[in-house]
């Protein structure tokens, strides 16, 4: 497991993050949330800054500290296996959990789709191995 490579997940996040600032308008949130109750809405908005931050922390994280999440700490491969949970977790929700009758038509939704299920398997795939990098005595 190279240090690169956690580099790259890091900064691959953060254009994540930065990607995700678009998602409001292209699914019209505020529209579709303008129906829920004022605390429910609040609610989903603070949810959705609570998971941009995260992918903004991690990929700092990454991007700034690779080397600390290779370490073979206790710290690094709780942070990392932390990690490949979530991504692995997002990839599974993908699938397994969104109405796929709601996602948007047309070929740049199509090739976004498939950008961002690239995007997390090899994040999925570098943490995982980045964590068992950290179990090994």
């Amino acid at each position: 497991m190279t240090e690169t490579l956690v580099r790259t997940a890091g900064l691959l996040q953060l254009a994540l993050a930065a990607g995700s600032l678009a998602i409001p308008g292209l699914l019209g949130w505020k529209d579709e949330t303008s129906r829920l109750r004022p605390l429910c809405r609040q609610v989903f908005w603070i949810y959705a800054a609570y998971i941009l931050a995260t992918h903004v922390a991690f990929g700092l994280l990454s991007a700034l500290s690779a080397s600390a999440l290779l370490d073979g700490s206790l710290l690094a491969a709780a942070v990392t296996g932390f990690i490949t949970l979530w991504w692995t977790a997002r990839l599974a929700l993908q699938f397994l959990y969104f109405d796929r009758g709601g996602f948007p038509a047309g070929r740049w939704y199509r090739l976004g789709e498939t950008a961002l299920v690239t995007l997390f398997v090899f994040l999925s795939a570098v943490y995982g191995g980045a964590f068992v990098v950290n179990l090994r005595p």
